[in-house]
């Protein structure tokens, strides 16, 4: 599994014009599940997010996390982040999930960041979204679950 992370000011999204969910203060996850990810992959990413520690203190150093600010979470799930672009020009998405498999391992990272207490707001799955995001920083944070070692 793996999501670009991106510190926020606001952010929101929105599917055929109407807003599917939006954020003040916090994080912006783009989610990508890929077809060797479970539900292990989806607890750590979970867990890993909810704890960095991307937010300046009072002395202006990144020693808070989201949890500590109580900032919110914008979750859109991303087959892109697992585009294989190594031969040619047009990306390969092989190695993503199908959608059932992503789907439920979306909701299933969503509702683990709901259980530990943070605000979580969603894309809509499968759908045409336009995702408007006020970049804090600019703050962008890689993480891929099979990258923990």
């Amino acid at each position: 599994m793996r999501a670009v992370i991106q510190r926020v000011n606001a952010a929101r999204v929105e599917v055929k014009a109407e807003v599917a969910g939006q954020i003040e203060d916090g994080l912006v996850v783009f989610l990508g599940v890929g077809r060797e990810d479970g539900p292990a992959d989806s607890d750590y990413l979970a867990g890993k997010i909810a704890g960095l520690r991307i937010f300046e203190d009072t002395e202006g150093l990144m020693n808070l996390s989201v949890q500590d600010t109580g900032g919110a979470i914008l979750s859109i799930s991303q087959f892109t982040l697992f585009g294989d672009c190594r031969k040619g020009r047009r990306p390969g998405f092989s190695a993503a999930a199908p959608p059932e498999q992503a789907e439920e391992l979306y909701e299933h990272f969503t509702e683990n960041l709901r259980r530990q207490g943070i605000a979580v707001a969603k894309g809509r799955f499968q759908a045409e979204m336009r995702i408007i995001v006020d970049n804090d920083g600019p703050v962008t944070i890689l993480l891929d679950s099979k990258k923990q070692f």
